[in-house]
């Protein structure tokens, strides 16, 4: 059984990574969104609110189901048995991080292998952290994430939800 994990804080889920998680599930037995919770970032959501966010919106994806973690990325792979880290690129700097990140996570992880998913063209400019910037002004974020992430973003900022 093909075990990958695609983490992420997922602060919040966006349309991009719910892209990258259906494509990832059409390869894998089983795919678990980590999301990891300590990044090094200021965060909007707490844990849980993350992990509740990111499950409603790949309830529809049998074979996908969301777990956090705390350890290193390969730690938690190594735990759990996985094999396989998905990853979405969005752009050329994408490429350099991940790049690098692979190559680090198979030197303290030679087990693992890193598999990158280009992102849709329709998703490729989006990042949590435009989504956050956009909702907190009051923007337009309808094709950016599920309804649900967006009635969350404008609860977390005070906004009455769109019309």
């Amino acid at each position: 059984m093909a075990l990958a994990i695609y983490p992420a804080s997922f602060d919040p889920i966006t349309f991009g990574h719910m892209d990258v998680a259906k494509r990832a599930a059409a390869i894998f037995d089983t795919v678990i969104l980590a999301v990891y919770d300590r990044p090094l970032k200021n965060l909007l959501f707490t844990t849980e609110e993350r992990v509740q966010l990111a499950s409603e919106a790949v309830a529809h994806l049998p074979n996908v189901r969301v777990d956090t973690y705390s350890e290193l990325t390969v730690d938690y792979a190594r735990r759990i048995g996985a094999k396989v880290i998905v990853r979405g690129l969005r752009a050329a700097t994408d490429f350099e991080h991940e790049f690098q990140m692979a190559h680090i996570n198979h030197r303290l992880y030679p087990g693992v292998e890193v598999v990158c998913l280009m992102a849709s063209q329709e998703f490729s400019f989006l990042s949590s952290s435009a989504v956050k910037e956009i909702a907190a002004l009051g923007g337009n974020i309808e094709f950016m994430v599920a309804p649900h992430v967006e009635r969350a973003l404008r609860r977390a900022y005070g906004r009455r939800e769109a019309s």
